[in-house]
């Protein structure tokens, strides 16, 4: 039978709900500008009646019901969007990072014209060929050395502007570190709070909110994934790696490279394995610093290393003014002092590794003469070895086009005198130094007798720089010393030439040994480098280098900026269709706090008429 005092809960239970919905909505309104924050909204249900089926009862009709209840408060939440968010988050920031710091690159490039690198280079081409026209001239000496010192300040300028990102970069990546291991360690305490909360039976609405919004700021630095099977258990995922698993949060951390200027890479500080990031902002700070920056770093070192080297060969050979011969026109630091570039590599104080940088044969060849050998040639690549073969009916430039083609890390041509000369190139793995060749073996005699670069075929004569005096196993031609790291930044005209323009080779040595003072042949030479095939990385000319390296940094840049525009107006749309599901309206919660208040005070009339009623039963009746 029901209490006379029923009415009175029934009323109670009706103000409870509606001072919930009331105080929910104030809620919302309060967070309408919260970061992550989701609306909530009052789950009622109605109170159980008094009789139930299972139960004895009244003999009455129906069930006598007993107001309403609040079964709970929930998120207005969207979970597959949510998870379209998280990743397309990952996509933003790593465009919005390349875009960001290829705008630095291409302001790098696009100097004004009459600085550039370029610009200098033209300028020091049309020095000797103005000298080439008066080999009598100090004055057009005078023009070759200062346009000598203008271009090699301004290729080193531009290689401190390259390595100055490059080190804005580094910076970057130690503090998003920094930031991703803080989002970590937030998000597992969360873990923590949220599951002991559940134990009580509640909804953490708020710590939940809190959570995912940490979750998308973590998405925005790393990529990551989302896993839940277990409700109590909250697991994060980056690259196949658990990054949070319930209360636990791994770590990263950075350890210093040799190989990479020392620049540090990224390990989990528990393993100390290798931590690997491809999205988000990490990803693309590691990518723009050990790729990007990397290779446009390494380019310029490559057409630096080359362009002196090939200057130098020439002057080398010709004659100055003064009759002085043999001289270097650019100064070259060698990485070791050792003249058979024996290097201690792993530091146990004993050579044990030959950094050898170019080998030249000692035979002249003719480009289009046919070889008559067959055979494979052996050369070194970024991941092991590259095969290369010949045959009989190949000439000279097919081969040596052959080796260029090659995915190997050594480069041919024929120099001035027609020797065979295979010089090593910028390497692609940082395990691999750069400009170092590592391995020439031939199974016939093209390197061998031939072109007089190795003493004999087969692996038994094979160069391998993995020992010290590789050198040893050379056929007695010309080899040059692997430079100091980074030729573009300490590249500078030799002092010897500074202190004296007569040192200027612009001829080569008569019958007698001596130059015609009228003879440009060496300057002539000398001016149509500039439009000769070199090795540059590949066979081009200098022009060539120029051309391709501002429009590979202005095409990568505009792909960024075309991909970031791309996801801003993706993750746009997201956002706001989950504004429109999980964000707060403030003129729509007002509405229902007016509709929850004439609800409570409806409840507080009713409580009002059964007081009232009581009254009459208790105080009036039976008088």
């Amino acid at each position: 039978m029901a209490s006379s005092f029923a009415g009175i809960e029934i009323g109670k239970r009706s103000l409870m709900a509606h001072n919930t919905q009331i105080q929910t909505a104030g809620h919302n309104i309060s967070n309408a500008n919260t970061e992550g924050y989701s609306r909530q909204r009052v789950n009622i249900k109605s109170f159980d009646p008094i009789y139930r089926p299972d139960l004895e009862r009244a003999m009455v009709p129906g069930q006598i019901g007993q107001g309403t209840d609040v079964e709970s408060i929930t998120r207005i939440k969207d979970e597959l969007l949510e998870g379209r968010i998280v990743e397309g988050t990952n996509a933003e920031t790593y465009w919005e990072t390349r875009d960001k710091y290829y705008s630095m690159i291409e302001s790098v490039y696009n100097e004004p014209n009459d600085i550039s690198v370029r610009t200098n280079m033209d300028q020091y081409w049309s020095a000797w060929q103005e000298l080439s026209a008066y080999p009598e001239s100090d004055a057009a000496r005078q023009a070759v050395v200062i346009r000598g010192q203008t271009l090699s300040n301004s290729i080193a300028q531009q290689h401190k502007s390259l390595r100055a990102i490059g080190d804005q970069i580094n910076g970057d990546i130690e503090a998003t570190v920094k930031q991703v291991n803080d989002y970590t360690k937030q998000i597992a305490a969360l873990n923590n709070e949220i599951v002991r909360v559940r134990g009580l039976g509640d909804n953490p609405n708020d710590l939940m909110d809190r959570r995912d919004l940490l979750v998308e700021k973590l998405a925005g630095l790393i990529n990551v994934t989302v896993v839940q099977r277990d409700p109590d258990e909250f697991m994060v995922h980056t690259d196949g790696q658990v990054i949070v698993q319930g209360d636990l949060a791994r770590q990263i951390e950075t350890v210093g490279q040799i190989d990479n200027n020392g620049y540090g890479k990224l390990v989990w500080t528990d393993t100390k394995l290798d931590a690997e990031f491809h999205g988000g902002t990490l990803g693309a700070l590691i990518e723009l610093r050990d790729k990007d920056i990397r290779n446009e770093i390494q380019t310029l070192n490559t057409m630096t290393l080359n362009f002196a080297d090939l200057v130098n060969e020439v002057h080398r050979n010709a004659i100055g003014k003064n009759n002085t011969t043999g001289l270097d026109f650019f100064v070259q630091h060698d990485f070791v002092e050792n003249v058979n570039g024996n290097y201690d590599r792993d530091g146990d104080g004993v050579e044990d590794t030959s950094y050898i940088f170019r080998i030249s044969g000692t035979n002249s060849l003719k480009a289009q003469e046919q070889v008559g050998l067959e055979g494979v040639m052996t050369l070194s690549s970024a991941k092991g070895n590259v095969n290369v073969e010949y045959h009989a009916t190949d000439t000279v430039e097919t081969i040596v086009n052959r080796i260029n083609d090659s995915n190997a890390e050594v480069k041919a041509y024929l120099d001035r005198n027609n020797h065979l000369v295979l010089k090593a190139t910028a390497a692609q793995e940082m395990e691999n130094p750069d400009f170092v060749i590592r391995h020439v073996e031939d199974s016939g005699m093209f390197l061998a007798g031939y072109s007089g670069i190795l003493q004999g075929s087969g692996e038994e004569n094979a160069y391998d720089f993995a020992k010290s005096d590789a050198v040893a196993s050379l056929a007695g031609g010309d080899y040059a010393v692997a430079p100091l790291l980074d030729p573009a930044a300490y590249i500078e005209v030799n002092r010897i030439i500074l202190n004296d323009v007569a040192n200027v080779a612009a001829g080569f040595a008569n019958t007698q040994g001596f130059v015609e003072p009228s003879d440009g042949r060496a300057a002539v030479e000398m001016a149509a480098v500039r439009n000769t095939k070199v090795m540059i990385g590949a066979e081009r000319t200098f022009d060539d280098y120029f051309a391709e390296t501002v429009t590979r940094a202005g095409l990568k840049g505009e792909q960024a900026q075309n991909q970031l525009a791309t996801q801003n107006k993706i993750m746009g749309d997201l956002r706001d269709l989950r504004d429109s599901i999980s964000g707060v309206n403030i003129d729509e919660e007002l509405a229902d706090i007016i509709k929850f208040q004439h609800g409570y005070n409806v409840a507080a009339k009713f409580i009002t008429v059964q007081d009232e009623l009581l009254d009459t039963l208790i105080n009036r009746l039976g008088v």
